[in-house]
């Protein structure tokens, strides 16, 4: 099935918004990813888990969600979302993502991460973000993802030793940013 409205479209991706009614696709791709993610994330497996998840992502003022899907079909090959977002001086968000695994390794979120940087950093009235700058805080031994943002012209800034609780136990992120103007935003 394919999807017209996105937000943004690549040469072989688009983003969308999450739907409420996107929640038994999103789950199945979980449950088919679990060795992907595992233990970088824990994305919601059930449809309460995912309306959880998604409500605050389609209604909250603080952070957007973004589907990355297949443009030949539809298909939702993973997400990105903006969350801590702060608007002023700062106009600042940090992003969190997943991609499924039919879609890892084909490139399509090198795409996607370029797409969410032009709607983050394209002004409000042109229906963008208006942000300033992204961080993203990656665990040190998540090759793929530390690629991704490299990929993308985000600068490592930092490293934050037991930074997040995650999957029981506390673990080390590196810091790295993107601001608006930046070779690659």
């Amino acid at each position: 099935m394919s999807f017209s409205a996105y937000l943004r479209e690549g040469e072989h991706v688009g983003l969308r918004p999450f739907r409420l009614a996107d929640g038994p696709e999103f789950t199945a791709r979980v449950h088919e990813s679990r060795h992907l993610h595992h233990p970088w994330l824990s994305p919601p497996a059930t449809i309460e888990e995912y309306e959880a998840y998604a409500t605050p992502l389609i209604e909250g003022a603080d952070r957007v969600g973004f589907l990355v899907c297949e443009r030949g079909t539809g298909a939702i090959a993973g997400f990105v979302n903006i969350n801590n977002v702060v608007h002023g001086a700062f106009d600042c968000g940090a992003l969190g993502y997943g991609a499924f695994a039919h879609a890892a390794g084909r490139g399509l979120f090198r795409e996607a991460l370029g797409l969410v940087v032009a709607q983050a950093f394209a002004p409000e009235d042109e229906g963008g973000l208006g942000l300033h700058r992204l961080e993203a805080n990656i665990q040190p031994g998540n090759a793929a993802s530390l690629a991704l943002v490299r990929g993308a012209g985000f600068r490592q800034e930092g490293f934050s030793p037991d930074f997040l609780f995650v999957d029981g136990a506390w673990r080390d992120h590196e810091r790295w940013a993107i601001t608006a103007g930046m070779p690659g935003a």
